[in-house]
């Protein structure tokens, strides 16, 4: 197994401040959630009113996610040849061409290539932001650096509905595309003024390395895939499948859809609140001490959430689900940060997110399957078991001495 590469930063952690690089590195992550935060509760509403059906809809909703899993690895290829910055431009350019495509046509297909468009757009960004953020901050400050860059995602995204919601009830659905657009363009031109990173020197009467490819990256980093990247991999199942299981079984409660989503708020505004002293933890005390906690609370809130059976029941385990998901805000970010190597950290980082979206895609629809072929308590009761193999998976394969410089 290659040891995780030991990375020179460009400032050393005493004269690090966050502060200095909050509004170019930020930015961005915050008005890129926002725009894509403000279409996604719209994009089934206007694949209805062009005469899809209610399956169909779910489909092309399904199409974002399909985009950004199938565009990881080209994404990885453009920030080689671009760089992070152009990357980041890229994307939101992307995206809001995407974006504009669905609001101006009248035709289904071209509306679900317009989300296809956006989802391949979410793959560039979230790698580009990813591999900038880890050359950029002192390994020190990296965990709480990723942590605030999911954390900011996620309240861009909480916001954007609102927005959206806003512009609709004055303008119509297809203005919330408006706030879309606006949202990814504003983080593009906030992205253009992201500074380059200059190279690190190579040591006095080193070669420069060979250029490395995808196949080589599988190749020399094959363990980390296998061990840490499957413990990755269930990480996203469960993540993507908490987002089905609080209304669906809010639903099997009998409960109103206004209650079902006050209760799916509340466990998102705990999820956002508690990602900063997360990262600070991982930073001072190891990757563990947080990524293992994470998983364990998600796993014994789904496990409790089938013997709910009334309001208060069911927001305390919907709030420990949020609890375990907030605290393990960037962690898949920083566990990849840490184990990539400095020459040709885009291509590892892209195998890297293909594995996660990979876990992402197959948790929802493995509950799927098990709700309609046994019940949804018993899907909701298998994701939680997921969460408890990660959480081993997790304790088994993070390395025990990484904690605030995990590099060796």
């Amino acid at each position: 197994m290659p040891p995780p590469s030991a990375d020179p930063t460009p400032s050393a952690p005493d004269a690090f401040s966050f502060r200095r690089i909050a509004l170019p590195a930020f930015g961005p992550s915050l008005l890129f959630g926002l725009g894509e935060g403000a279409i996604l509760p719209i994009i089934p509403l206007m694949a209805r009113e062009l005469g899809a059906s209610v399956p169909m809809a779910a489909l092309v909703v399904g199409l974002i996610s399909l985009g950004s899993l199938l565009n990881n690895i080209p994404a990885s290829l453009i920030t080689m040849r671009w760089g992070e910055r152009g990357a980041i431009v890229a994307a939101g350019l992307w995206s809001a061409l995407g974006m504009a495509l669905c609001v101006w046509t009248s035709h289904l297909g071209l509306f679900a290539l317009g989300c296809l468009m956006v989802g391949m757009s979410q793959a560039v960004y979230n790698l580009a932001r990813q591999s900038y953020m880890t050359e950029a901050v002192p390994v020190a400050f990296r965990a709480r650096a990723l942590s605030t860059l999911g954390g900011v995602m996620r309240i861009g995204m909480f916001i954007g509905p609102f927005l959206g919601a806003a512009a609709v009830h004055a303008f119509g659905l297809a203005a919330a595309f408006g706030v879309g657009i606006a949202g990814v363009l504003g983080a593009a031109a906030l992205g253009a003024r992201v500074p380059d990173l200059p190279a690190p020197p190579l040591p006095p009467g080193q070669a420069p390395p060979a250029a490395t490819t995808i196949v080589s990256t599988l190749r020399d980093h094959r363990h980390v895939f296998r061990t840490l990247g499957l413990g990755v991999l269930l990480v996203s199942a469960v993540r993507a499948s908490r987002q089905v299981v609080i209304p669906l079984w809010a639903e099997q409660l009998g409960m109103a859809p206004a209650v079902a989503s006050l209760v799916y708020g509340l466990a998102g505004g705990i999820d956002m609140l508690v990602f900063y002293p997360a990262g600070k933890v991982m930073d001072h005390k190891g990757r563990r001490w947080v990524a293992v906690p994470s998983m364990l609370i998600m796993g014994t809130g789904l496990l409790l959430m089938p013997f709910t059976s009334g309001l208060h029941s069911l927001l305390l385990a919907s709030l420990a689900i949020g609890f375990g998901n907030g605290i393990g805000s960037g962690m898949i970010m920083t566990l990849g940060a840490d184990h990539s190597p400095r020459h040709g950290r885009a291509h590892f980082l892209g195998v890297w997110r293909l594995l996660s979206d990979i876990g992402a895609s197959g948790g929802p629809a493995l509950l799927s399957f098990l709700a309609g072929g046994l019940s949804l308590a018993a899907g909701i009761a298998v994701t939680g078991l997921i969460a408890y193999a990660a959480a081993g998976a997790l304790a088994y394969w993070i390395p025990r001495a990484q904690a605030a410089r995990p590099e060796r």
